[in-house]
């Protein structure tokens, strides 16, 4: 990891993003799939809870105190350079980054305070996602497919599948790009084949003013393998903007992708049982129990820990002395790189 120093379709997507109860609002009726199934884990795994946040006087996952609360929906989405520009991306409350088969990244979006008008390029899961997902209660969970032995993970999981095998007409191909980037989703009829989506609960996140200390930090790139992403402090958008491979990572409806506040989690990344066609095996990326983090906000970088003690559990962030981690309000990256050299397991 490098840190520090300056850093140098339906077509395009629409008008921005939406308050989302004017976007459930506007989706009554419509030619969709069948309903998701309902998790078969109705407590969800390890404890998952509701999703009342109590004593939280913001939005649990942006920090927004009038962000409207509604139904938790997290897409996969590819993040190779064929599938750039991305759409929707911008508007997700938090974004995960993480690896798959060949080094290469793919990532989560999770949306609850407002949804775009689309979404993708939509991708397949991974064994990961659900680990992470555990924690949001029962979201609805949208991506193009899994391999066949991981079908029985998804059934077991405590998420509402609105994939594409489930989502009829929410999906939908467009653009010049070939299969499989050109495969998108509307987030509102996603929604609408999980009604009993929850809304969202309390994570782990924190927001408010930024700590003491902190180092100067213009710039950080995260490295994988076979990709990397940068973050440079804007001190005018007051946000870090995101770069793929060395390129601005610009979104499909206009302007750089990145995030009010960027967490580079350092997790355990193991060989998983899953693997693809070509027998790459598929990550395994830990994301319960303890490690570092570096949290970037307000041009400064913070040395962290991160804590998560279960699958049905937030994941806390503290400072070096032990006092909460804040979060600037605003979009959150989650940057999930392998603890120690970047590697393919």
């Amino acid at each position: 990891m490098s840190r520090g120093g300056t850093a140098a379709g339906r077509a395009a997507a629409g008008t921005g993003a939406l308050v989302l109860a004017a976007a459930l609002t506007a989706c009554s009726g419509g030619d969709v799939g069948r309903r998701a199934e309902p998790p078969s884990a109705p407590g969800g795994r390890d404890g998952a809870g509701t999703s009342a946040t109590p004593g939280l006087p913001y939005h649990p996952f942006d920090g927004g105190a009038e962000s409207p609360r509604g139904p938790v929906l997290a897409v996969k989405i590819a993040n190779t350079e064929r599938a750039l520009p991305q759409s929707g991306v911008r508007d997700a409350d938090i974004v995960y980054v993480g690896q798959v088969e060949g080094g290469e990244t793919r990532l989560m979006a999770v949306y609850s305070s407002k949804l775009p008008e689309r979404v993708g390029p939509v991708r397949s899961a991974r064994i990961s996602d659900l680990s992470i997902l555990a924690q949001y209660g029962r979201p609805a969970f949208a991506f193009s497919g899994v391999q066949s032995k991981m079908k029985k993970d998804i059934r077991q999981a405590p998420s509402y599948d609105v994939s594409q095998e489930n989502g009829g007409s929410a999906y939908f191909r467009a653009g010049p790009k070939p299969i499989p980037y050109n495969l998108y989703a509307d987030p509102r009829d996603l929604l609408e084949l999980a009604p009993e989506a929850t809304g969202p609960r309390d994570i782990g996140f924190r927001f408010g003013p930024a700590p003491a200390g902190g180092e100067p930090t213009a710039s950080f790139t995260a490295k994988w393998p076979s990709a990397t992403m940068g973050f440079t402090w804007s001190a005018e958008e007051k946000r870090w903007l995101a770069s793929f491979g060395g390129r601005p990572d610009v979104a499909a409806e206009g302007g750089r992708l990145g995030g009010a506040t960027v967490v580079v989690q350092y997790a355990k990344t193991t060989r998983s049982k899953f693997h693809d066609s070509l027998g790459h095996y598929t990550p395994l990326i830990r994301t319960t129990g303890t490690g570092r983090a570096l949290v970037l906000r307000d041009g400064k970088g913070y040395d962290a820990r991160w804590s998560r003690p279960s699958e049905g559990q937030g994941t806390t962030f503290t400072t070096a002395d032990g006092k909460p981690m804040t979060f600037a309000p605003g979009q959150v990256w989650v940057v999930l790189v392998s603890e120690g050299s970047p590697v393919i397991p």
